[in-house]
């Protein structure tokens, strides 16, 4: 052949090539491209601004309808999730339970009641409900009350087996024990087991009001708090709490100073371990509804003969999903850890039977992930660890599930709700985001799913560790990040 006819075929192939690439083109067909292996240059000039070093980042971006990563960067390295890790656990739970699997919680006494009178005592047996809030409890204290309970002789019995918990120090974490995040989960676990203080200033007396939600029958209040003239502000206002006493009956000492041009201020603290919690909580709720108890708060098992008088019925998980993952509520998803492990492999659920069912059901849907550890199910641990491919696996196998419409609603809208509230305001990201996101020291994280301004669907996972990136370092790169894949 010619060198000239050689010249000719080659340029004809080429306007073969360039035409049908204007026709994939115009027709919205795109070749698939290699992934990007490299931070998009507005990530990688943020990183470089905070002097954030390359390694200390995982991303994996898919889009969902396509087999192949769009962006993979330190995917497979295992980091520390932070709350991302409830992602994992609500998961496998929604999949594994149903999104209307419901809890127990169920009220028996030594002998059916006579004339409205309970000889013995009266057993409250947890199943590990973790949205038993102020309101269910007293839901169902009315309804004992209309079955016709009205005096207890004996003892309230709180009956907590259904899990089996580690003892430990609530304070273990951080070293703030009172704190409503470090409570630890328990089978009948009422309103979190924390105490919503309320403080009104009362000029007329010249003295604040502390007011505890809910009322509690066993906790002793030390009011020192000062009304000062000075002007309404944070720096201004400092109110000071310090728990005195723990046991049966515990007690707090509130001091420092308040504002009298300030209104209503509000601190949640769980000051109570969860026998006088409940007992105290259970008190005011039962006399307010007419009924009595003579005898006291004590923990215990549910006799073999013992007659069951009411069993109360949770909202469905898929509800309860949706306030652990919008939310990021620890307790609550470490109640579901050990639920899931007790359904699983029977009463009582314990964290390894949890991890184990979180483990077998990657293994199920072929998800190789040896360096998940899920420490307690809530990310609240310095320990957990999994990689960015793993949750962008868990996010796309969900996606491809029956609940993922169930599970989509569970997360955060940019913008607009939960942890994402404050979130790229004022721009057209509003709503375009579902993003479960990680906060702790040295941890910021992100992962969940991303509509492009072009109507895709991308599933997202960004996991950094490094020293300060909690400080809004580590913010200022998953913005960057989730704009830049919006206009891609």
């Amino acid at each position: 052949m010619s060198a000239g006819r050689q010249g000719r075929d080659r340029w004809q192939r080429g306007l073969a090539c360039a035409l049908a690439a204007a026709l994939l083109a115009g027709s919205g067909v795109a070749a698939r491209a290699e992934p990007l292996t490299a931070l998009p240059a507005p990530v990688a000039k943020v990183m470089a601004k905070h002097r954030l070093p390359a390694d200390s980042l995982s991303v994996y971006v898919q889009d969902v309808t396509e087999g192949a990563p769009l962006l993979t960067v330190n995917a497979q390295v295992p980091r520390n999730p932070a709350s991302v890790m409830k992602l994992l656990t609500t998961v496998v739970a929604l999949n594994e339970l149903g999104p209307a699997f419901t809890f127990d919680t169920e009220v028996y006494a030594d002998a059916q009641p006579v004339d409205g009178v309970v000889e013995g005592d009266l057993y409250l047996k947890g199943g590990g409900d973790p949205f038993l809030v102020t309101e269910s409890f007293w839901r169902l204290l009315d309804d004992l009350r209309h079955a016709g309970v009205r005096h207890v002789k004996g003892d309230l019995v709180l009956d907590g087996s259904h899990f089996e918990v580690p003892a430990t120090y609530r304070g273990d974490f951080d070293g703030r024990p009172y704190r409503a995040y470090n409570v630890q989960p328990h089978a009948a676990l009422v309103n979190f087991f924390a105490t919503r203080f309320r403080f009104f200033p009362d000029r007329a007396a010249g003295k604040v009001r502390v007011v505890p939600d809910p009322p509690m029958a066993t906790l002793e209040l030390d009011n020192r708090i000062e009304l000062t003239d000075t002007r309404c502000s944070w720096r201004n206002r400092k109110v000071r709490l310090h728990v005195e006493r723990t046991g049966p009956v515990p007690a707090v000492r509130f001091s420092g100073v308040f504002p009298r041009r300030c209104g209503e201020f509000e601190m949640l603290r769980a000051v109570a371990d969860p026998l006088p919690y409940v007992f105290g909580a259970f008190v005011p709720l039962w006399n307010s509804l007419g009924g009595s108890i003579d005898g006291v708060g004590r923990e215990g098992l549910v006799p073999e003969e013992a007659v069951r008088l009411h069993r109360a019925t949770s909202r469905p998980l898929a509800d309860l999903i949706r306030v652990m993952n919008k939310y990021s509520n620890n307790v609550m998803t470490r109640n579901l850890l050990l639920a899931l492990g007790a359904q699983a492999y029977g009463a009582p659920g314990t964290l390894e039977k949890g991890r184990r069912a979180i483990a077998d059901w990657l293994l199920l849907n072929d998800i190789n992930a040896p360096e998940v550890y899920v420490d307690n199910g809530s990310g609240l641990s310095r320990d957990g660890r999994v990689s960015a491919l793993t949750l962008a696996r868990v996010l796309l196998r969900t996606w491809n599930s029956p609940f993922m419409p169930e599970f989509a609603s569970t997360l955060p809208l940019s913008a607009l709700d939960g942890t994402l509230r404050k979130r790229f305001q004022d721009s057209d990201l509003e709503g375009a985001a579902r993003l479960k996101t990680g906060l702790l020291d040295g941890v910021r994280a992100m992962a969940g799913y991303l509509r492009t301004r072009d109507g895709r669907w991308l599933v997202v996972a960004s996991l950094q560790n490094h020293p300060g990136v909690q400080h809004g370092l580590g913010t200022a790169v998953q913005d960057a990040l989730v704009e830049w894949l919006f206009e891609q």
